[in-house]
């Protein structure tokens, strides 16, 4: 981890004749050419060199440089969100007729991207059970060309064995994406089982701060290089701003998401103590359904608890209310403790039954366990949960 730790503050772009320490923000929309010759070469390929802000810049080279080490990717593109990134990944490497094998549980987002965008350009998915491995295979036609995947999933915290998946891709010559999140390069790194493409949303753990958007796609240089051609000429790229902003951001990374895990696993382990609440997740308690797994490739449980508080919605907005200082927000890996309802907020617009099939029950809360002292972090919960 040192080494990692180190590499993610020690990475940065080359200083200017002012030998700053700080690398400055490089807030221009172009870049200019010593001449008429060197303009040609650099659009030609034939010379590296920053043209333009939506192809390049950087602070946003700085940004994937660190990314791409932390995750051990060949290359990477920055996008403007993490949405963008998702999109931009599969816009550009699936086309009509393809088929996408994703697992059921995946972001609201994603969901609505599968089902109501791509499926108006002929490309066709499968929903794949996270907890009935076995059944996988059997949804892979000669038409499938990816797998997606988030691993812990969003908001029901369930673990895909990447070893496992890793496997199955090779076998069937599938490109494997995976959503890495909720775990970030500090808990996980899903290449070194055999994924190709790894997707983050910065807005989450990489700020940290709920201060900026952005996301990135990490992976093989020729998967990137048409991912990257793609959003060339589409245009979700990456603001200078908010890549300067991440890049400083993943200088704390590994320290804040070492708190995060401490803090959710301490919440945690109150919350299964509460007879107010049907069901505590988290990846690292021993009750986890998937918790051997969740050990085996995570080095720790992740900053988000789970729980379902009886009584349904009527008790989980009652418990909402109550709470003193604990945040009410769709965002989630932030300094400060969040609270979301998933039925009615991030996947509301999925189905009763398609909330129940990844189950988002009416009275499911998530937790983004935040930076604060953990004991006022329990001590706003509980009391919230006391008045239900």
């Amino acid at each position: 981890m040192s080494d990692k730790e180190t590499k993610a503050i020690r990475i940065q772009a080359k200083r200017s004749h002012n030998r700053e320490h700080s690398v400055p923000l490089y807030l221009t929309s172009s870049f200019l050419f010593e001449n008429a010759e060197q303009a040609r070469a650099v659009f030609a390929d034939e010379e590296q060199g920053n043209i333009y802000s939506r192809y390049s810049n950087p602070n946003v080279d700085e940004l994937l440089e660190k990314v791409c080490y932390l995750e051990g990717a060949e290359d990477g593109f920055a996008f403007a969100s993490g949405m963008a990134a998702i999109f931009s990944s599969m816009a550009a490497l699936l086309k009509s007729g393809d088929h996408v094998l994703a697992a059921r549980a995946v972001f609201g987002s994603t969901h609505q991207l599968l089902t109501k965008v791509f499926s108006k350009w002929g490309i066709t998915h499968s929903y794949a059970d996270i907890n009935a491995p076995e059944t996988w295979e059997a949804l892979i036609t000669p038409a499938t060309k990816m797998i997606i995947v988030e691993t812990p999933s969003n908001p029901g915290l369930e673990v895909i064995d990447l070893e496992w998946l890793g496997q199955l891709k090779k076998k069937h010559n599938l490109i494997l994406a995976v959503d890495n999140c909720f775990a970030t390069p500090i808990l996980q790194t899903p290449i070194d089982y055999g994924t190709d493409l790894v997707i983050h949303s910065s807005t989450k753990y990489m700020d940290g701060q709920g201060r900026v958007l952005g996301g990135m796609v990490v992976g093989p240089k020729d998967l990137i290089a048409e991912i990257r051609f793609f959003a060339r000429h589409t245009g979700p790229a990456m603001s200078p701003f908010n890549a300067w902003i991440i890049s400083k951001s993943i200088e704390t990374l590994a320290l804040r998401v070492e708190r995060h895990c401490d803090n959710a696993l301490k919440l945690a382990e109150v919350l299964e103590k509460s007879d107010k609440l049907e069901q505590v997740r988290y990846p690292f308690l021993p009750s986890f359904p998937q918790y051997e797994l969740a050990r085996k490739q995570m080095k720790k449980g992740g900053g988000i608890v789970t729980f379902a508080v009886k009584g349904g919605f009527d008790a989980a907005k009652k418990f909402i209310d109550n709470l003193q200082m604990v945040s009410l927000s769709s965002n989630l890996g932030d300094t400060r403790t969040i609270v979301t309802h998933p039925a009615s907020t991030t996947h509301s617009k999925l189905t009763e039954e398609e909330r129940q099939a990844t189950g988002i029950t009416p009275g499911l809360i998530r937790i983004s366990v935040g930076l604060e002292g953990i004991d006022d972090i329990i001590g706003d919960i509980t009391q919230a949960l006391e008045k239900v």
